[in-house]
């Protein structure tokens, strides 16, 4: 076998696959981005056909780029965009509706609805979550509603349930395998996350019928097998994450008190609490971070809904940069003595603040104001975002005694200047690993791993390697300057 294995990163914006070999290395990837549907202001969806025909390719591709044949392959890892819900028929596959992604905020006044039935802590004591859009639960409750006939024919199990890792699953064993993982269940505001079941009560408020839901396996179990026909081979798929977890894996964050914060779309910042379910007293969530051989590590979550999605607006809605890449450079050229802010609510504020109807804005702008300036202000953001997170973290997990260790990946941190900007402002210092597809990695050795090709959690943690370390550079006057104008843009652009 030669211990192959095969990840597929299924994110917001593209699917990707990555060919590992024996050592951990990448030897082939192939990655396909498609259509972001946009029906109305805050609704956002995808095609799930599309999703799976970018899967399969880039699944071709990888195993093209690395000269392997599907039969090399020893196991495949999947790890999937969380909270985006699919409903698709029993007996032929086919989607009812578009998926509705994590970022859509259609069912903001359903969560309004069901806060002021004071169920807000009914959901928040089983599942760890807050009452928000975001989470799978009333996306799919909505699409009960919404589609004729769709609450009864799921009664009656013609339609099936899941998040993207579950569709996935589904299609590549030709419909025999109908399950997820502990992670992505415990995204579903469904399952609670101390029995480690689906919760008839929560199921009962959100109007969802039982038999549309897949079965709950640990996140390295057997989930099927793909279909001869899709690759050239049958392949075992035996590890499978929701992308933040499989994030937290990948950064061998397997000690409580160790964190790792991923920049992609959104910022995702995981606190490892080991078996400790850590009550969050700071509007943080509770969350499974993995459960191998039954035994569940719980995280502390906090959740930004925009990070690079900002310096997207940039280039393709702004136009004032050509490429992602680009914007490190022109940040650092950015007048010293303008603040200017860039709260980007484009899809409401995620933790600490979770308000679905606060929307973006720009304070601080002078006449002199340029692309400098929009460019610094967007990076700096997700430093700020990072670290209200940050301070909310500290706040609830130094009752436990411990600190934390800083791990980061995705993207944007390939910026030099951005992680440096970082470091500035959460006044701590930044790790970021030699290798920075920390998300597929982390999927692949949940399944590396089960196969018996990979090694164990011990030895994969001694193989975590880091790049650089960035430390405080800024001086504790100017960082307090810039964290109280960042505070008050926040509180003018929240909505309440």
């Amino acid at each position: 076998m030669g211990g192959y294995v095969l990840a597929i990163d299924q994110g917001t914006t593209s699917s990707r696959a990555i060919v590992f070999d024996g050592n951990q290395k990448v030897v082939g990837s192939g990655q396909k981005e498609f259509t972001q549907i946009f029906p109305q202001s805050g609704w956002v969806e995808h095609d799930p056909e599309e999703i799976w025909e970018s899967v399969v390719w880039s699944v071709k591709a990888a195993l093209k780029k690395a000269g392997v044949e599907a039969s090399d392959i020893s196991a495949i890892g999947i790890t999937n965009q969380r909270e985006t819900v699919v409903v698709w028929e029993r007996e032929s596959g086919k989607p009812i509706h578009n998926a509705i992604v994590w970022q859509d905020r259609r069912t903001a006044s359903y969560c309004e609805k069901l806060k002021k039935q004071d169920l807000e802590k009914t959901f928040t004591k089983k599942t760890g979550l807050l009452l928000d859009p975001y989470f799978s639960g009333t996306k799919l409750s909505w699409m009960l509603s919404n589609v004729k006939g769709a609450r009864a024919r799921g009664a009656k199990g013609d339609l099936c349930f899941g998040t993207i890792d579950t569709f996935l699953i589904w299609r590549l064993t030709g419909g025999k395998s109908h399950v997820t993982d502990a992670t992505n269940a415990s995204r579903t505001l469904m399952y609670n996350i101390a029995t480690n079941a689906w919760d008839d009560e929560l199921l009962e408020i959100l109007r969802v019928p039982k038999a549309m839901l897949p079965e709950v396996l640990d996140c390295a179990a057997d989930f099927g097998v793909t279909e001869k026909g899709l690759f050239g081979a049958e392949i075992p798929i035996l590890g499978v994450a929701g992308d933040q977890q499989a994030a937290t894996i990948g950064q061998a964050c397997f000690e409580p008190g160790m964190m790792k914060s991923t920049y992609g779309t959104g910022c995702f910042a995981l606190l490892n609490t080991g078996p400790d379910m850590v009550r969050s007293k700071n509007r943080l969530l509770t969350t499974i971070a993995y459960r191998l051989d039954g035994e569940t590590t719980y995280a502390l979550e906090g959740s930004i809904f925009i990070a690079g999605a900002a310096v997207q607006w940039l280039r393709d809605g702004l136009k004032v940069i050509k490429a992602a890449s680009d914007t490190g450079d022109l940040a650092a050229k950015a007048d010293p003595t303008q603040n200017v802010y860039l709260v980007p609510a484009f899809t409401g504020l995620g933790a600490p603040h979770w308000d679905p109807e606060a929307r973006a804005a720009i304070y601080g702008m002078t006449r002199n104001t340029g692309p400098a300036e929009f460019a610094r202000a967007a990076l700096e953001a997700v430093c700020y975002q990072t670290r209200d997170l940050l301070d909310a973290m500290h706040k609830d997990w130094k009752a436990n005694g411990k600190e934390t260790v800083l791990r980061v990946d995705g993207g944007m941190v390939a910026s030099d200047w951005t992680m440096q900007r970082l470091s500035d402002i959460l006044d701590a210092p930044v790790d970021r690993p030699t290798i920075l597809e920390t998300t597929a990695l982390g999927a692949a050795w949940l399944a590396g791993q089960r196969a018996g090709v990979w090694p164990d959690r011990k030895g994969f943690a001694k193989s975590w390697a880091r790049d650089r370390r960035f430390t405080p550079e800024m001086d504790e006057k100017t960082r307090a300057v810039k964290i109280k104008g960042w505070k008050d843009a926040v509180r003018r652009t929240l909505s309440a």
